[in-house]
């Protein structure tokens, strides 16, 4: 009996390194339409191809004052299971970015690098929380 159990164990042993070994998936659409206490709205789109991340995201005040910035780049996942990635916004600003799992959510944490326009600055914050949006729940 104890000669089958060693086996087993390895096995299962084995399966669980597979299992963990698998990048985590990013894809989907997420956003905080209650962004900055209700005032904006920060939408993100993710796509993954292996452990490559492309980023688009937007941000904005729901009045429609401020710029209105769209910004894109890519990513990889990490060993440690999150996404860092780099970005250039419309309005020519860059940065830097990390993305991880909280569940079905994400938390996304942004850091300007070149500033050209200090108006997004303030749509660009650490720590924040995007619910899964629309149809595509993310697949994990």
């Amino acid at each position: 009996m104890r000669r089958a159990i060693v086996p087993l164990l390895s096995f299962l042993v084995a399966i669980v390194s597979t299992i963990a070994a698998q990048p985590t998936n990013f894809t989907g659409e997420f956003a905080d339409k209650n962004f900055l206490n209700g005032q904006a709205t920060f939408q993100m789109s993710l796509e993954q191809s292996g452990s490559t991340i492309s980023v688009w995201f937007s941000a904005g005040y729901n009045d429609g004052h401020g710029l209105l910035p769209e910004a894109d780049g890519t990513g990889k996942v990490t060993g440690k299971g999150t996404v860092e990635f780099a970005f250039k916004d419309s309005a020519r600003n860059a940065g830097t970015g990390t993305i991880t799992h909280a569940g079905d959510d994400i938390i996304v944490s942004l850091k300007t690098t070149r500033v050209a326009d200090s108006r997004c600055l303030e749509l660009y914050r650490q720590n924040m929380r995007l619910k899964p949006a629309g149809k595509s729940k993310p697949k994990r």
